[in-house]
Formats: C-alpha cells, structure tokens, sequence
C-alpha cells in the first residue's frame, strides 16, 4: 500500500487532502511524506510513529533514551556519516547495529552504515529533529563532558582531614556541576524514580530505578565522587562536613516545562557516602481515578467510596507500591471550595495547591499522633494520615471518623483482609473497626509491555489452565529495545483489591473471624483479588506472566 492511501486508511488524511498533496508533488517532486508534514497535516511525531508502523518497525521516543547511548555505541559510526544521512547508532549486540533514522526506506544510509562497520543492520524510526539533538549530544556535548571528567583534579575520598574548603571548590568546578545536571536530566530523560550512587572499594556503582528496577549505568570516577556528593549537599542545604551521620534534605530543579523535587539521602558505609535522589515531577498534573488502573466495577466502586461524608478508607501494599499516588488522586477527585482538607505525611512528596499539608518531624516530638490531635482542632472535612504505625494514631484516626471527618490512611499489609487483622492485633476493639472503617484498598504496580517491541507469546498449557483462562487466549511480551533499555517494560500501572465492608464482613470482624472468611464474604460484595486483576490485565495484553507471578508471590500466597 502506497503511503498516501495508507495515510488515509489510518483516517490521518482526507482524500481530498491526498489529492491536493499529490498535485503539489507533481510540480515540487516531493515525496509525498514530506509535503504531509511541511504542510502540517500530520505532525511530525505522528507521521513517525505512522511510518514505524507502516513498514512493521520499532518506533524510538529518541528525546527519552539518547543520553543513555553508550559512548562506545557512538563510537562504531563515525560523525560525519551520521549527520549526512540524519541517522544515530542505539545499540550494537550479537554483529547488529540498531539505528534510528526518520526516513526507513533510505537504502543508501543504510547500505553505507552496513559497509563502513561490518556489521548487519537492525532499523528504527525516529522523529527527525530528535535524530539532530541527540546526534549533538552524542558526537558535541557528551565527548567536551567527557573531556571536563578526564581533566578534573582528584581529591581523595571524603576521609578525616580533607581539606573542606578546597572540596567546596571542587564541587563548584564546571565538570562537577555539569556532571551532576547532566545526570538528573539523563534520569527524568529514562523516567528514572530514584538514582543510586554507592563507593565501593576500588570504584563507583551508579544505577537508576526505572519501573522499579534498578539498572547499572556508567559510574564517574572514584576520584571526583566526593566533589559529586558534596555538590549535591551543597543543593540540598546539608552538612558537607558530616560523613558519619545519615542526612536527608531536598532541592528543585527546573527543567523545560517541568518543575522536579528531588529528595536526598546520604547514608555512611565502609567505602564512602552512599547518597540516593528520588525524583519527583511536581509539575506533572494528577491523574484521574480512571488513569490510576482501576477495572471499570471498581473505579465505580472506589468513586461512591470516597464521596463519602465520613469513614475511614486505608490504603495498604508495600513500599513503593503507590499508595500516595492513589490517595492525593482520590483527595484531588474529591477536592471542593466547600470542602477543607489537611494531611499529615511523612514526608510530603507532592505539594498540592488544594491542601493543606504538614509533615512529621520525630525530632522535636511532632508524630502522627500528636500532629492528628492538633488536626482535630483545625476543623478539617477531610483528613489524610500518611500512616498508621501505631495503637493511639488508630485510634485517633478512627474517633475522628467516628465523628463526622472521612480520614485516609495507610497501612503496611500483604492484602486487603490483612488490614483488619493489623488493626486487632494494634490492639483496637472490633467493634470501632465495624462503625469506622468503609474500605480497604490493597495495590501493586506492575510493569506494561513496552508498546514498541510487544509481540505475541506463547505460554504452557498447565499456567493457562490454572489461570481459568481459554487455551485460545492470546499472550504478550517485549522482545527488549532501546525505549524500554532492553527490558520488555515500560510505565507501569496498579491492580487492585478493592474491600467494601458491608454486614457480612462487620459480623465477621466482631467475632473475629479469619481472614479467609473476611476475604470470602468480600469476593460475594463484587472484591477482586490483586491476582484477579492482575489476570484480567493479563487479558488485556498489558502485562505479562511474570509480573502476575510476581505480584502472587508479593501478596505471599506461593502460587497462583
């Protein structure tokens, strides 16, 4: 199929815009692709993706993953070559090349790439002006960078006796300056969470946490570690004289459009200072309940849910498993001038217009329960606790749902039932469980299929049937590529199990019932289990069996 007449099949044309393009080749000898774009009929993302798709190619969001590019990759295709044909090297492994190119029917680029490496060539498709930025980087910035590393001074290792006020210099240099931007620009570019920096005994570990998986990347150099480090204190208005102590603190960065906090930990080992970023995109708009991954009944249910008057509402999973995310979701989805809504965290991670947001400080005695005591005096409609840890924040919680507050919080449990057992075992009386809590919501986040690289897969018959699935459903992974850095994933999404306690589950908390009679008579109110979900995520072609097993074994039930 010609590309015009796909380009109308794929409803990005009219055939009347068709035949004007067409007439105006006849007299520019264009390629038709070219006056699509020139005249902006399609933008130049979407044509790329377009003719990705078209010629059965990967597409590569470039903007996201070229400071990733291993210098020795550049390297096998020299620059001049790169610039002529508008063409960047992504990654080389078993004798093929993977390049990205904006037009992937240029024969002439890619037989020249074939004779001048010795090496087959795998094609991409990227968007054009992507292709000239990262080649900048690539072949201009990242080389001078280089340069600023290989000439910096060293200094020694953060020990007793250093000369602080030369390391304060130090940290001020260009290259560490640089070197510092230039790697929480390359973590936002991957989508990274949290960046790792680690001494160890004769070099550095750097690694970011993409996905919730960490991945290894090229480490500076064990003697400008100490100048990194206390630049970074120096951004985070830490003590850079104090290597012995762990320290935490927080600074801003602006980059494009987008506002990032990143928060700082340093923490002392045997090696040198281990110093982690977590970064969080304050300018980036909350997601809607429906964007958080919610099946269609229980986004239903979560809704009436939260519009509740009063009640308390927990949120349970493990670290990282986005429980604040789904609480500031639900806060925001709620949110009314009418309405006055406090929180109590620990930390604040996001700084929200909307509330009114305060953050423990154990230091001075300022706990959840005591900062929750104070809340009360503040006239709140809507109160969120970052966690309940402990007997008097339960029940400070629960008596102010009791009394006409809705209060949101979280616990630390494997599922849903589970949190009703934990709030027993802190020693609170069933029945305030039964007048005050109207649902637990128990998450995990599993990773989705890279959208570039998914294909269809094929799953033994024995998982398929102990899934209760039909042995004509179809199965997906991602083969790897360099938008997901080889993983087969990218983004991620939660499942959920979603407990609605009705007078089934009240009788059953008063006479202390099992969790497995708790968990029964919630599957009979509409719960789905997180393995359910997960299965039905499954179904979709979101994600894969691995991460269903995961999040089986996570819930600790051994097997599926």
């Amino acid at each position: 199929m010609k590309i015009g007449e796909a380009l109308i099949k794929s409803s990005l044309i009219s055939v009347e815009q068709l035949q004007s393009v067409l007439r105006e080749q006849e007299e520019s000898k264009e390629r038709v692709g070219d006056i699509v774009i020139r005249k902006g009929l399609v933008p130049n993302d979407q044509f790329a993706e377009f003719l990705a798709g078209h010629f059965g190619l990967p597409f590569v969001p470039l903007k996201k993953i070229y400071k990733s590019i291993k210098p020795d990759v550049i390297n096998l295709l020299p620059e001049e070559l790169a610039y002529r044909f508008t063409i960047i090297p992504l990654e080389a492994e078993d004798n093929v090349l993977t390049i990205a190119m904006s037009d992937p029917l240029d024969i002439v680029a890619e037989d020249t790439v074939r004779v001048k490496t010795g090496l087959k060539i795998r094609r991409a498709v990227a968007i054009e002006q992507e292709i000239i930025e990262a080649m900048n980087y690539c072949y201009h910035e990242l080389p001078r960078l280089k340069e600023h590393v290989d000439d910096f001074v060293g200094v020694s290792d953060g020990r007793e006796g250093d000369d602080l006020e030369r390391l304060r210099v130090q940290a001020s240099d260009p290259p560490v300056v640089k070197y510092v931007h230039q790697l929480v620009v390359q973590a936002i570019n991957n989508e990274a969470s949290d960046i790792h920096i680690q001494a160890k005994q004769d070099d550095v570990e750097l690694r970011m946490r993409v996905d919730g998986v960490l991945y290894n990347f090229d480490p500076p150099p064990k003697n400008m570690l100490s100048a990194i480090i206390t630049r970074i204190k120096i951004l985070s208005n830490l003590n850079i004289t104090e290597r012995r102590l762990p320290q935490d603190g927080r600074f801003k960065t602006a980059l494009a459009q987008d506002e990032v906090d990143i928060r700082v930990s340093c923490f002392p080992t045997i090696y040198g200072e281990s110093i982690v970023l977590r970064l969080l995109n304050t300018s980036s708009p909350l997601s809607g309940l429906g964007q958080l991954g919610f099946l269609d009944n229980d986004a239903e249910r979560f809704k009436k849910i939260i519009n509740r008057p009063y009640g308390l509402v927990l949120v349970t999973g493990p670290t990282g498993s986005g429980k604040t995310t789904t609480l500031y979701t639900a806060l925001n989805a709620i949110k009314s001038s009418d309405r006055k809504m406090v929180t109590l965290e620990d930390p604040v991670e996001y700084r929200l217009p909307f509330l009114q947001q305060s953050q423990v400080n154990s230091q001075i005695g300022f706990d959840f329960a005591r900062g929750l005591r104070s809340i009360l005096r503040q006239d709140p409609d809507v109160i969120m606790v970052g966690e309940i840890r402990d007997k008097e924040t339960a029940q400070i919680a629960i008596n102010a749902s009791l009394t006409g507050h809705l209060v949101f919080s979280t616990l630390h449990t494997n599922d849903a039932t589970g949190a009703i057992a934990r709030l027993i075992d802190m020693g609170i009386e069933p029945f305030l469980i039964t007048s005050s809590l109207i649902a637990v919501l128990a998450q995990r986040l599993v990773r989705k299929i890279c959208p570039e690289c998914r294909q269809e897969t094929k799953v033994s018959p024995e998982i398929v049937k102990s899934l209760s699935l039909g042995q004509d459903t179809k199965f997906f992974k991602g083969q790897g590529c360099p938008a997901c850095l080889q993983s087969g994933y990218r983004g991620r999404t939660a499942v959920f199990e979603l407990l609605v306690v009705n007078e089934g589950i009240r009788k059953l908390i008063l006479s202390q019932g099992l969790n497995e009679e708790v968990e029964r008579q919630g599957r009979l109110g509409g719960m789905k289990t997180l393995s359910e979900s997960c299965v039905e995520k499954l179904q979709a072609g979101e994600t894969t069996i691995e991460e269903l097993l995961r999040v089986t074994q996570e819930r600790g039930t051994g097997d599926i």
